[in-house]
């Protein structure tokens, strides 16, 4: 299980990884993150599926970003670029992976900006090697274990918020799903692009860093149901007996 959250704001970029690796009875912890920084090109790559498909699907797009002749100066041609990556490594595994009775389970999220970019940019790649571009009507994927964090997302998160608000709700998405999720946990690695910088800010944040957010978050849940008005659930209890 993964949990892995990219999120387009009008001034920026936030993501979300958790680093927990499940590999058969053991748990182990793996980046699931990489950055790559060149002049006037900033690019972070976050993947969700069976670790040895990243792995191999990673190693072949950074021999290919190493090889390739044109310069990409479009974040969306670096997407093509590990798409077909992707595709590639299909090809060569999916047979295998079928008669030992898994699935091509692998995506991804890429954001960042190159030179001709308007703007920063965010893309979901699916397995197949499509995409899809993030924009302001829903502007966070999640990938991995997607059905936990996205209530307060939806509730709160706006394309015009600020990158500080973005991260905190996103750290409490992580946080719902870690509770929920066996396979996702600390330490997560946090991603911070601010809009034409071409310059992405890397921080790591163990359990502890965070316990007492968590805690602050949890006791307010329960302080605010206890809160709300009731009038509303006596029918339901009118008929029951003393």
């Amino acid at each position: 299980m993964t949990f892995c959250l990219g999120i387009k704001l009008s001034d920026g970029l936030v993501g979300i990884a958790d680093t927990r690796v499940l590999s058969g009875n053991e748990m182990v912890v793996a980046r699931k993150v990489s950055v790559y920084q060149e002049e006037r090109q900033a690019l972070f790559l976050m993947t969700a599926g069976l670790r040895s498909l990243r792995d191999k699907a990673v190693t072949y797009f950074e021999e290919s970003l190493a090889q390739h002749e044109e310069p990409l100066d479009h974040l969306f041609k670096a997407v093509n670029l590990f798409a077909a990556q992707v595709r590639r490594v299909a090809q060569e595994d999916r047979g295998s992976l079928q008669e030992s009775g898994l699935t091509f389970d692998f995506s991804a999220l890429i954001g960042g900006q190159f030179e001709h970019d308007k703007e920063h940019k965010l893309f979901l790649v699916y397995p197949q090697g499509n995409w899809i571009e993030v924009g302001q009507g829903t502007p966070y994927q999640i990938i991995g274990a997607s059905g936990y964090g996205k209530p307060i997302l939806d509730r709160t998160l706006k394309y015009q918020d600020p990158m500080r608000f973005a991260l905190k709700v996103g750290c409490l998405a992580f946080d719902s799903t870690r509770v929920s999720a066996a396979g996702v946990d600390f330490p997560i690695d946090v991603i911070l692009y601010k809009g034409g910088s071409y310059r992405i800010v890397e921080h790591r944040y163990e359990k502890r860093d965070l316990e007492h957010a968590s805690n602050w978050w949890q006791e307010r849940l329960r302080a605010s149901v206890n809160e709300l008005p009731d009038e509303w659930i006596e029918p339901a209890f009118a008929h029951l007996k003393a």
